[in-house]
């Protein structure tokens, strides 16, 4: 069977989103433009993950531009998209493995989400599953200005925390591996 790839060149919209309650969530990053919509599920670390990674990247470009990249150091506030997920919505697949680069030249980052790959009995651990990229797995790529960047990697952030319980000392989100408080005095949950 041969690769789809899903490419999206500055979208309209490109948003990490959830369905259903937190405790039972299913996580999805979703690009659409021009009436074409792309949806693929991935797991609740992999958005925080992301979210993390693209913001380290950022930054990365904007220090060895210095300071040159249109990159703002946060995202805008007049981008932040807040809506729910466009509909409907049609999963195409479940994410394995994503990369990120910061194009340069055209100033912009590439995000590529790789579908799940499950590995045929008898194969090695790592070996690859397909010889070159027209047999690959399916792939979302898409191509973002430094500002829409931001705004994704902002909402999947506040997408993630907004599952897990506040502390009762300072009301930030907890963190399942433990919360150091900065008002408890060392307090961890």
């Amino acid at each position: 069977m041969t690769r789809q790839v899903f490419f999206y060149d500055q979208p309209e919209r490109f948003v990490a989103g959830t369905v259903g309650q937190p405790g039972a969530r299913a996580f999805y990053l979703q690009a659409s433009a021009r009436g074409r919509i792309t949806s693929v599920l991935l797991e609740k670390t992999q958005v925080a993950a992301l979210a993390e990674r693209i913001d380290e990247v950022l930054d990365e470009a904007l220090r060895r531009s210095g300071g040159a990249a249109t990159i703002p150091a946060s995202a805008p506030q007049d981008l932040l998209d807040t809506a729910p997920l466009d509909l409907p919505l049609e999963q195409e697949f479940r994410v394995g493995t994503m990369a990120l680069a910061w194009d340069s030249v055209d100033g912009c980052l590439v995000v590529e989400a790789q579908a799940l790959v499950e590995e045929e009995e008898g194969e090695e651990e790592g070996a690859a599953v397909f010889e070159d990229d027209e047999n690959g797995p399916d792939m979302l790529r898409v191509r973002l200005s430094g500002a829409m960047a931001r705004v994704f990697a902002k909402r999947a952030l506040d997408l993630v925390a907004a599952g897990r319980k506040p502390c009762p000392f300072c009301n930030l989100p907890l963190d399942p591996e433990g919360h150091l408080c900065p008002r408890a005095n060392g307090y961890r949950r």
